[in-house]
């Protein structure tokens, strides 16, 4: 008969191997450096909450509808881009200054870096790659390439947005109201009276946008 000390799985030897595991163990976890250990266990929560946070979210992009599943983190600017690859959408300052971002969110102008994503579930969007007509570019987008009103180009989608959305809002009846409305986009090359030529021309013109 065996004593409790011989009991399969627990006798002398098992021990010894279990303690010979744990050394090892404790051995490779005292080589492996401090932040390694910590990068990892920092990679492996983010990819732990990523799984649980994400939520389900239903828009209409550009006439798509879209049911996607996002983390709740994610701005508009970045789930365009990132998500669905409409990069016509620019990053620029990514704090709501510049208005490279400008994007319309059921007809209304917004600053897709300072927006979520979720906040917009059931909403229509329209980025620039949107607002043609087919191959027919909208009456601002002419409007601007008649004027030059795009120079370097960077910072174009975010004032055609701004500048459809001004006429819109009936902000356009002269040259300070449409410089004082189109204020919250920035050009850096200096096309301002460009662009406001080209507001002036679709506004006078009478068409719809």
């Amino acid at each position: 008969m065996n004593s409790e000390h011989d009991t399969p799985g627990t006798g002398p030897d098992e021990a010894r191997r279990s303690f010979l595991k744990q050394s090892s163990l404790l051995t490779a976890m005292a080589l492996v450096p401090g932040p390694l250990v910590q990068a990892a266990a920092a990679e492996l929560d983010e990819k732990v909450a990523a799984v649980f946070e994400k939520i389900p979210l239903k828009l209409e992009v550009n006439g798509v509808k879209h049911k996607v599943s996002i983390e709740p983190r994610t701005t508009l600017l970045d789930f365009l881009r990132e998500n669905l690859h409409l990069t016509g959408t620019k990053k620029g300052c990514d704090y709501g200054q510049c208005g490279a971002c400008t994007v319309h969110v059921d007809g209304q102008r917004v600053n897709s870096c300072l927006s979520f994503a979720v906040m917009h579930e059931g909403k229509k969007i329209t980025t620039i790659e949107g607002l043609a007509n087919g191959d027919k570019l909208h009456p601002m987008q002419e409007a601007f390439v008649k004027h030059d009103g795009f120079q370097c180009g960077y910072c174009t989608p975010g004032q055609i947005m701004s500048a459809v959305a001004c006429i819109r809002e009936g902000k356009a009846d002269s040259e300070g109201e449409i410089r004082e409305y189109m204020s919250g986009n920035i050009c850096r090359c200096g096309a301002y009276s460009n662009i406001v030529a080209a507001i002036q021309e679709v506004k006078g013109g009478g068409q719809k946008v």
